[in-house]
């Protein structure tokens, strides 16, 4: 289909990285996603017969969303046009949807649209591609890291088949760097390179599901590399874990400040903490760090976390919490990584409670639904005569002046005071506050009592 959208020559291909020079044009060569490409599934039989209509594919780095669309290119009879939303905009897009249009009513030929990482474009520049989807001047595939649903045009979602990609297994990127290894014709076969065991696993864990990145460490080691001699003959290049090592040092971990990985490593910290569970809150913790998270946020959302999860069962957690945030400040990672997670553990160590955090829904909600009555008379300020002489601060009981720093006195209007905002659990510290509710309720009631039977007399 060479007239169909440009192919590579040899001397392009040569140029490319190892990983676009593997990427395979038909499904038996493909890797993985058997759940959305394996025999007699829906998509696949779409791209087989031609009959493929828009599509989103959603998934991590490296697992195979630019090679399936490889594959659709050299199996469609529509024109195949590749545009990313990386290097390009608006202007571009126009220029690809008249050339479209142009192709349409000149050959009758159908145009295939190829966004990668589509997400990168912003909401409006995203609504030029609606009115030509729906009219059928282009077939759109996006290609994107993040969440279609939060990320991509919700008309254009509900306009194309989203199709969730899952990371590569081990096993997986494993076949793929031997295959790469042997090819002779695209991989790096020719250079006869022996790669050994604990150097493949390891460029295949610290891939981390990412055969683009397997597959970019395997060609710097192998290129890296130079044969071991024997005799007047060169022979194979031996890769051992140490140039392994070197190759690719750090893992390919996802995770974007802004993205979905964000909200998803974030959520399964906290998460982790209110499950009282300190080795998976300590893990999350890593992740963070390890990406590059700002520590300040981490440290925000802990200190929210003492306060909402862990509440008077432990007020420490709140205090500890805070510790962390100012070490934060003050000290700086990496230091600061340990203040973060011994706040992190303690938090997942306290007693839970939420009811500090169910007391504010519960008021703010009155505040918002119900009538917002006038402070009582007795609980004004009055700092001048003139607004004692209104009544204001009349008759407050000053509770010192009564044994036990107690006095029985109301603190709502009528409206309220039957609400119950507040309510300790039987759990940590927490359980002593409820106590001493009760102890006040009881010394509330035998006032009551004593003034009732006063009135008798």
């Amino acid at each position: 289909m060479a007239d169909l959208f440009h192919e590579e020559t040899a001397e392009d291909l040569s140029a490319q990285p190892l990983a676009a020079r593997m990427r395979p044009a038909e499904f038996d060569e493909f890797v993985g996603q058997v759940h959305i490409v394996g025999p007699d599934s829906l998509l696949r039989r779409a791209i087989e017969t031609d009959e493929l209509s828009s599509v989103i594919f959603w998934g991590p780095p490296g697992c195979g969303k630019s090679t399936l669309a490889n594959i659709i290119a050299h199996k469609t009879e529509a024109y195949f046009e590749r545009f990313s939303a990386v290097t390009s905009g608006v202007p571009e897009v126009r220029q690809a949807i008249a050339r479209a249009e142009q192709r349409r009513k000149t050959y009758g030929q159908r145009t295939i649209l190829f966004v990668d990482e589509i997400h990168r474009f912003n909401k409006a520049q995203q609504d030029a591609f609606l009115p030509h989807v729906e009219a059928g001047t282009i077939i759109l595939i996006g290609a994107t890291t993040e969440n279609p649903y939060f990320e991509v045009n919700a008309p254009l979602v509900s306009r194309s088949r989203v199709f969730q990609m899952e990371p590569l297994s081990d096993d997986q990127v494993k076949e793929l760097v031997l295959r790469a290894l042997k090819d002779e014709g695209r991989g790096l076969g020719k250079h006869k390179a022996a790669l050994d065991d604990d150097a493949l696993a390891h460029i295949v864990d610290v891939a981390n599901g990412d055969a683009r990145s397997a597959l970019n460490a395997l060609e710097l080691a192998v290129m890296t590399t130079p044969p071991e001699k024997k005799g007047k003959r060169p022979a194979a290049r031996r890769l051992t874990l140490k140039i392994a090592e070197d190759a690719i040092q750090r893992r390919a971990l996802r995770y974007d400040k802004t993205g979905d990985e964000h909200y998803d490593v974030i959520s399964a910290f906290i998460k982790s903490m209110r499950g009282s569970d300190p080795d998976a809150a300590v893990y999350w913790l890593a992740r963070m760090i390890y990406a590059g998270e700002d520590p300040r946020f981490i440290a925000r959302r802990m200190v929210v976390q003492a306060a909402e999860d862990v509440g008077n069962a432990d007020p420490m957690a709140l205090v500890v919490a805070n510790a962390a945030a100012h070490a934060v400040e003050y000290v700086g990672l990496p230091e600061a990584q340990i203040p973060l997670a011994q706040a992190a553990i303690y938090i997942a160590c306290a007693p839970k409670s939420n009811a500090s955090y169910l007391a504010i829904n519960r008021a703010m909600d009155d505040v918002k639904n119900r009538r917002t009555p006038p402070v009582p008379k007795h609980l004004r300020n009055a700092p001048i005569e003139g607004l004692r002489e209104h009544g204001h601060g009349e008759g407050y009981k000053y509770p010192h002046d009564f044994p036990g720093g107690y006095v029985d006195q109301e603190y709502l209007s009528p409206d309220t005071k039957s609400r119950r905002y507040y309510e300790p659990r039987d759990i940590g510290r927490e359980a002593q506050i409820k106590k001493r509710m009760e102890e006040v309720e009881s010394t509330t009631k035998a006032q009551k009592d004593e003034d009732a039977n006063r009135g008798k007399e």
